[in-house]
């Protein structure tokens, strides 16, 4: 039985089934790890799909590419199981090397055929340039690609017609909410995530070969979700993660 995600706006009907398609293992952690939790918790069905492996994540290179991507799988595969996901796609594109193009499209717009969810979660086209990580390309690619999976490929029966031919019936998504992170205005959507940053902390430091070497990564995940708080006019001390939300049905 399904209940309320609570926003700074009141109470929200949680969605049957959510999408979440990112670029690297831990990118949906520090945007999104929250909401996932509260979705999850309210009886939402929730699946990842990572564009890459994270195998260029690394400076070290005495370590294989193929062993730090079974390394950064093994540490998204723990992370999902903290807040309640099981279900994990893998496309195995380049880390690195992301590019928008058909391909990619094609990709993405099976897994939302496969999943068919009623929202997607994604990251942000817009790049920003206060803070350099918010640019990264591969980030960028992936929103774009995954956009274009949403509206127009997932619905069109005429494109990437070997979707239809594996038995990929089309299927519309209702809502995409990018993830606020690399949005610098027009957010729409806080979710409130007080009872469950302690979550998203858990399945952020499943990412040991990312995390570890950031000093605080507790006081800076929670100045994060207090800003965001605030700034959607929430009580004092609750926390919060934006979203812009656009409408594609």
């Amino acid at each position: 039985m399904r209940t309320k995600l609570l926003t700074a706006n009141g109470e929200l009907d949680a969605p049957d089934r959510v999408l979440l398609v990112v670029a690297h293992p831990d990118d949906i952690d520090f945007g999104s790890a929250g909401t996932v939790a509260a979705l999850t918790a309210a009886g939402t069905a929730v699946s990842y799909c990572l564009v890459t492996s994270g195998e260029a994540g690394d400076d070290d290179l005495s370590r294989s590419s193929k062993e730090l991507a079974e390394e950064r799988q093994g540490e998204q595969t723990a992370a999902a199981e903290i807040v309640g996901v099981s279900e994990l796609h893998w496309l195995n594109h380049p880390d690195g090397r992301v590019v928008s193009n058909l391909e990619l499209r094609r990709d993405i717009s099976g897994v939302i055929r496969k999943e068919r969810p009623d929202i997607v979660i994604c990251q942000s086209t817009e790049a920003n340039w206060d803070r350099i990580y918010g640019a990264h390309p591969d980030h960028l690619a992936t929103a774009w690609a995954t956009m274009a999976a949403i509206y127009p490929d997932s619905r069109n029966p005429r494109a990437h017609p070997e979707l239809l031919e594996a038995g990929y019936e089309p299927h519309t998504v209702k809502q995409a909410w990018m993830i606020g992170q690399g949005i610098t205005e027009g957010t729409n959507l806080n979710v409130d995530i007080t009872d469950t940053f302690c979550l998203k902390l858990s399945a952020l430091r499943a990412h040991h070969s990312q995390t570890e070497r950031i000093e605080n990564l507790e006081g800076l995940l929670r100045e994060w979700a207090l800003d965001r708080a605030t700034a959607a006019g929430m009580e004092p001390g609750r926390l919060a993660e934006a979203f812009r939300i656009i409408n594609t049905e």
